[in-house]
């Protein structure tokens, strides 16, 4: 790291201490606290009171549920204005912002309502917020909402489908998130607002996050550099694990579901307290897949796994705020699915030699098995991370700090099974401190700087397709927002740094089959050892800046535009990339004079929410310079480059143009009965090669990865008062329908024309209660694809498998899913001590 970047983040920080230091002698320690705030939820419509509604701070992590008489009272809290949320199912969300300094009673009244609306976010904001006065284009989805899309393989899957937002995927267990036709290191994925680092550059290399971890997903559509850096230019999903139970409380539950496509099997125990401010929980999951199947290929091999995962955590809420430490284990074991088959029969067929000379059919015991075969990977990921808020002088220090080991092996030697072909080795070092107070005249502000460091190793292989490395990022900003009525404003800015040191290596190929790092003293003057990576030094920096306002012209009707600038830092794979990846078939090759992304994207949406009807459209225009992709290499021939090396691998070359992504989103929501629900959604992205001077070639025009226009619909039923011993009932139809994608990357064969498709989904689900209305077990039901329909997505990497040559009349590649139903349980127990009265369930 040079000096010139120590000084400058150690000039922040001393900035933002200099600034808290200041506010703590405004306001000594004992002051900064004022005690409680209790209150009565009610009825608007009958007076009587709402037993269950939840009341919530999310900036300091606190919250209560109403007891029978629908009191509440929150404790330990600290001097400021925070927004209160309160809200309970089948009535409008509550938003309130309070100054705890002048208000220790606040009674609210709630009004049913059948229109979704107040959601709160806290990601990419000073303060918690709703969206509808937040400029920046973003998305939320509830734990309600995961529990109903019981069908989803993983996390990514839950959020696939909202408008704007695709997932690439690799079978059912890897989805790689997209907004706005933005992926990879372009979107940063965070869990509790710690980056998740895994390998993001691996095509197959999927979100190492346990899906029943979760309980609610925030996402920014759009670039998010100013409060993430580098990798957010597209955008930002946000993982939430589950808040505290209310005080007193020791609260579980058991999860279990069964998907019959692939047999998947996943079950998960939680349980979490909350004593005197003393605040923990535990999670501990497990979920296996068979090969799923299609009508096209039958069960696809090579798709089946097993992830294991837990996580702990205990923290402390008290006056001074909150520290929450968090530790967990991901570990999963893949499959790797190449699509190779009999050229006859069209089964699938696997590898069995080293030499790879012929290959066997896969019995169809092995295909319908939980076995995990010889050739699969192996992903742990170890992560420890704490995050803290404490309030200090008018305003909050918050500090988030991670540290996360990556271990990914891809075992690729059918005859020596215990050696990976791949074996990367990845420590990742985070860091965030931000200060959010006051100025001025009511000015919300933030100062703050965050960043990273990785070592990533690479010995202990047979692969390399990307060197051992350092990385540093920092980047320091300031956030402001100034609320002038009706009319909301926000601006920030942000400087940021990225500085590699890739380290030189070289391989011996004395055995041709186990390739080996070399690591004498002479590899230029030793037989059959070459060069894989020159030692690289590079450093990139850059601004990025937003600019935004929403105006609320009533409760009804609001209008948001922002216009955002964004850095991307190129990743360590598209700068020094020489060699094969087991898991994506293909051999990168990466340019290290490659230049930083920076893009400038405009947002400009309007909202229109009536009794029974509501209406969104939202535009963008993302134009980006020194955009980097992946083309595939051709022979003169037009047959794909193999590596002379590893020919079993086709090679993929990054390359930098000027491009264009834009589109938009339209949502229409009819609402003919409080119990009815009509909701329409289409997305529409366009990502358009602008070249780098001159013409641009018909196959060169478009970009890869786009995906197509997608309408979803979906008729909706929710009876919140149930039947007899049923609540919170639900049933929905959902129709689906992706345009065909004609607008394709063709250049080189990298991509090929996709067809249109439909699909047809449905679900139901409630809670069963006693005599006493305590929940007994929630039930939830998802079919997908239920008309079973053969189709391929442009956005699945599976559709690129096969055979290099396909019989004529034959469609190649390896088809989606068919139909899958998956029913899920979950039985909640309370263990609270000293226990009056129950609380019903949501």
């Amino acid at each position: 790291m040079s000096i010139r970047i120590r000084l400058s983040i150690l000039t922040i920080i001393l900035f933002i201490i200099s600034t808290a230091a200041l506010a703590a002698k405004k306001f000594p320690p004992g002051e900064g606290v004022i005690g409680t705030l209790t209150g009565t939820v009610t009825d608007k419509a009958d007076g009587k009171p709402i037993i269950g509604a939840t009341v919530h701070v999310p900036d300091i992590k606190t919250g209560a549920v109403t007891d029978v008489n629908g009191h509440y009272i929150l404790n330990n809290l600290p001097r400021g204005i925070y927004l209160v949320q309160v809200s309970y199912l089948g009535y409008g969300t509550y938003n309130q912002r309070v100054d705890f300094t002048k208000t220790t009673v606040l009674d609210v009244q709630l009004t049913t309502s059948s229109i979704e609306a107040g959601e709160v976010v806290i990601t990419g904001v000073s303060k918690a917020t709703e969206i509808k006065r937040d400029p920046v284009p973003m998305a939320a989805v509830s734990k309600a909402y995961i529990d109903q899309r019981s069908a989803a393989g993983n996390v990514i899957d839950v959020i696939a489908n909202l408008p704007g937002i695709s997932a690439v995927t690799t079978g059912p267990n890897v989805s790689k998130p997209f907004i706005h036709g933005l992926g990879y290191n372009r979107v940063v994925t965070l869990q509790d607002g710690i980056r998740q680092e895994g390998q993001q550059w691996g095509d197959e290399h999927g979100i190492e996050i346990d899906q029943n971890s979760i309980d609610r997903i925030e996402i920014i559509k759009g670039p998010a550099s100013l409060t993430y850096g580098s990798d957010a230019i597209g955008g930002v999903v946000n993982l939430l694990s589950p808040p505290p139970v209310p005080e007193g409380s020791i609260l579980g539950s058991v999860t279990s579901s069964y998907g019959t496509n692939n047999g998947q099997v996943n079950g998960s125990f939680r349980l979490q307290g909350n004593q005197n401010g003393l605040v923990w929980g535990t999670i501990i999951s497990e979920k296996a897949a068979k090969d799923y199947q299609n009508l096209h290929d039958g069960r696809v091999y090579g798709t089946n796994f097993l992830e294991k995962d837990a996580r702990v955590m205990v923290g402390l809420n008290k006056k001074w705020g909150y520290s929450y430490l968090n530790a967990s284990v991901f570990d999963d074991t893949q499959a790797i699915p190449d699509g190779s088959r009999d050229s006859l029969t069209r089964q699938f067929t696997r590898r069995i030699t080293e030499a790879d000379v012929t290959r066997e059919i896969v019995p169809a015991s092995v295909l319908n098995s939980y076995s995990i075969p010889t050739l699969h990977q192996h992903v742990q990921l170890y992560r420890i991370y704490d995050n803290s808020n404490f309030a200090l002088g008018s305003g909050n220090l918050i500090v988030n700090l991670g540290y996360q080991f990556s271990h990914r092996r891809e075992y690729t030697h059918p005859s020596e099974p215990d050696i990976p072909g791949l074996n990367l080795h990845l420590q990742t070092y985070t860091y965030d401190f931000k200060y959010n107070f006051n100025w001025g005249d009511d000015y919300e502000t933030t100062f703050g700087i965050n960043g990273q460091y990785q070592n990533n190793t690479i010995d202990g292989g047979t692969v390399f397709p990307i060197p051992a490395y350092h990385q540093f990022d920092a980047g320091p900003f300031f956030v402001i927002k100034k609320t002038y009525g009706k009319l909301d404003l926000s601006a920030g800015a942000r400087y940021d740094t990225r500085s590699f040191s890739g380290q030189a290596a070289y391989v011996d190929t004395t055995n041709v089959n186990f390739p080996s790092l070399y690591t004498g003293s002479n590899p230029t003057g030793t037989a059959n050892v070459y060069s894989q990576f020159n030692a690289l030094n590079k450093t990139f920096s850059g601004y990025s800046g937003s600019f935004g306002a929403s105006y609320n012209f009533s409760n009804e009707f609001l209008i948001k535009a922002n216009i955002a600038r964004g850095f991307r830092a190129p990743s360590i794979a598209e700068l020094s990339a020489n060699g094969p990846d087991p898991g994506s078939q293909i051999y990168h090759v990466g340019n290290s004079n490659f230049n930083p992304e920076f893009s400038v994207q405009e947002d400009v949406g309007a909202f229109l929410t009536l009794k029974d009807v509501s209406v969104s459209v939202e535009v963008f225009n993302n134009d980006i310079q020194n955009y980097i992709y992946q083309q595939q290499l051709l022979n003169p021939d037009g047959t794909p480059a193999h590596n002379p090396v590893y020919p079993l691998y086709n090679e993929f070359s990054y390359t930098q143009s000027h491009a264009r992504i834009n589109g938009g989103e339209l949502g229409i929501d009819i609402h003919p009965f409080a119990w009815l629900h009509f909701e329409n959604a289409a997305s529409l992205t366009y990502g358009t090669n602008l070249g780098n001077g001159g013409k641009v070639a018909d196959s060169l025009k478009y970009l890869p990865f786009i995906p197509p226009l997608h309408t979803h619909s979906e008729l909706r039923a929710t009876f919140n008062k149930g039947f007899s011993s049923f609540r919170n009932v639900y049933g929905f139809i959902g129709f689906d329908h992706f345009s065909a994608q004609d607008k394709f990357f063709a250049a080189y064969g990298t991509e090929t024309y996709t067809a249109g498709y439909n699909l047809l989904s449905a679900g139901i689900g409630g809670n069963l209660v006693n005599a006493a209305g305590k929940v007994i077990i929630k039930l939830f039901v998802e079919g997908t694809n239920l008309a079973n329909v053969n189709y391929q997505s442009n956005m699945s990497r599976l559709k690129y498998f096969d055979n290099p040559n396909v019989p004529a009349g034959v469609q190649p590649g390896i088809f989606n899913m068919g139909r899958n139903i998956s029913f899920k349980a979950v039985v909640p127990f309370d263990l609270s001590p000293h226990k009056k009265e129950f609380l019903k369930g949501d």
